[in-house]
């Protein structure tokens, strides 16, 4: 494949999923570097990863699918930030440390220059970049501002938004909301009444 169909072909991908001020930025990122860039399935667990190693050809970066589109943008360079650790710093240093951090904020500041994210997004990102945090669903209020980007495709219900002692499922499993504990609520499952603290961005289903 010539450097401009490559080229083209990852922009026509990046469409479906950015806005389209930041494609042509986010695609360059990705072709100039001899990296895997796939998106997945949607996992419960993270929004996206970055993984190298001998098991594989070159270093991998994967995102869910079913993010809305400045949370596509804000993972992919998230897990952008980590390839540039690896290839500069290696990887025997904090997963989130000072070295990603800067790598991070490198790749932010450029998207809130161009001049296009909606201002509650530019302003959130940059309170965020003052004491950068692991990834927008760790940081609260920048994860909240996302979250009204989410059209109907995307709805989810977090257990923050459950009030005090309303039943909900996760993993297949009955809990009742507790008090919050920092960024997570004391929860007790139903019927064994053994408490667990869980995120208070934990993806649930309501129980009515």
């Amino acid at each position: 494949m010539s450097k401009i169909s490559a080229l083209e072909s990852h922009q026509n991908v990046l469409r479906k999923y950015i806005p389209e001020e930041f494609v042509d930025y986010t695609a360059d990122l990705i072709l100039r570097h001899p990296l895997e860039f796939r998106i997945v399935r949607p996992r419960k667990t993270k929004l996206g990863d970055f993984r190298y190693g001998p098991a594989l050809k070159r270093p991998k970066i994967t995102i869910n699918a079913d993010l809305n589109t400045y949370s596509f943008l804000i993972t992919t360079l998230h897990e952008l930030a980590h390839y540039f650790v690896h290839l500069n710093y290696g990887m025997r240093i904090k997963a989130h440390g000072k070295e990603w951090q800067k790598e991070y904020q490198k790749l932010i500041y450029p998207i809130i220059e161009m001049g296009f994210l909606p201002k509650d997004v530019e302003t959130a990102l940059l309170n965020s970049l003052v004491n950068v945090k692991a990834s927008s669903c760790t940081d609260l209020n920048l994860f909240r501002v996302l979250k009204k980007y989410n059209d109907d495709h995307h709805a989810k219900t977090h257990l923050e938004e459950l009030n005090e002692n309303e039943s909900f499922l996760l993993n297949g499993k009955h809990f009742t909301k507790g008090k919050l504990r920092r960024k997570r609520y004391l929860c007790t499952e139903v019927p064994t009444r053994k408490q667990y603290l869980v995120s208070a961005l934990a993806e649930v289903e309501k129980i009515a």
